[in-house]
């Protein structure tokens, strides 16, 4: 008997993968669980059905999300992740020779405990001596730390459940206070074939908060469409500014200098989504 897993990514869309064995389930405080294993992406971490991250495909987004802000910031010694539990984002940043600290702040301790157990090759780093791991809320942690981090990452799930309050404008502008005076932002912003309006919304908010405000894209195969978008807020540096002599070389697999300048190079139908 085959098995297969579906994500309905839209109304009217879905991914389906066939796989192997379902490796683990369980209902935490906050959502559904699980992670399987597929034949096409190895195992995958899916949360409240929707497919998170998958060992195939990972490495995309975990260095997108980390690396354009980490080599736009001349120094960023301090750095944080909102949600991320699977600990790519962490794996990424400890990379950086500049980073003296990362923390990381999930919601879902169950999240962390699964992705250990089953995702190794991605929760690697998060025992690494860098990094702090706190198991609670992100937007309360950002409220109580003013002044603090040199760079955010907003590494969420879909704009449901736990999540709904990092996609706000309130939030933005409690993140800018929690950075210091040079401080960048990234958040993931989903897919510009079937975010729009969530795409347009969020650049403007983060525009009216931050004086660089920057949209970017990469191609992740599992993500609803392939085609994702990242959004960065900056007190003070521009990525464009960055000359690629001065990015700093580490071991990556998606991300490098040519990559950072060129994902910024947005289509027409996604630059008409910006004004």
């Amino acid at each position: 008997m085959e098995l297969w897993y579906t994500e309905k990514q839209t109304e009217n869309v879905g991914i389906t993968c066939k796989i192997t064995q379902t490796l683990h389930t369980e209902k935490t405080e906050f959502q559904d669980l699980a992670v399987i294993d597929t034949l096409q992406f190895g195992r995958m971490l899916v949360l409240d059905g929707m497919v998170q991250t998958t060992i195939k495909d990972e490495f995309v987004y975990h260095e997108m999300i980390s690396h354009v802000a980490l080599n736009t910031h001349p120094n960023p010694a301090n750095v944080m992740v909102i949600g991320g539990g699977d600990g790519g984002a962490i794996r990424e940043i400890i990379k950086h020779p500049g980073v003296q600290k990362a923390t990381l702040v999930e919601i879902d301790g169950k999240v962390i405990e699964a992705s250990k157990k089953y995702l190794p090759e991605i929760a690697c780093a998060l025992d690494d001596p860098k990094v702090d791991v706190r198991v609670e809320d992100g937007i309360k942690h950002i409220a109580e730390h003013e002044n603090h981090y040199d760079i955010i990452l907003v590494d969420s799930t879909e704009p449901v459940g736990p999540a709904v309050g990092l996609f706000a404008a309130d939030f933005y502008r409690s993140i800018y206070r929690a950075l210091k005076e040079d401080g960048i932002m990234v958040a993931q912003t989903e897919s510009p074939f079937f975010n729009a309006d969530l795409i347009s919304r969020v650049f403007k908010d983060i525009s009216a908060i931050f004086p660089i405000t920057r949209l970017y894209l990469a191609s992740i195969p599992t993500y609803p469409s392939g085609l994702w978008s990242f959004t960065m807020g900056s007190k003070k540096y521009d990525p464009l500014a960055v000359k690629e002599e001065d990015i700093a070389q580490y071991p990556t697999k998606y991300y490098n200098a040519a990559v950072h300048k060129g994902a910024f190079a947005l289509p027409n139908f996604v630059a008409e989504l910006l004004k």
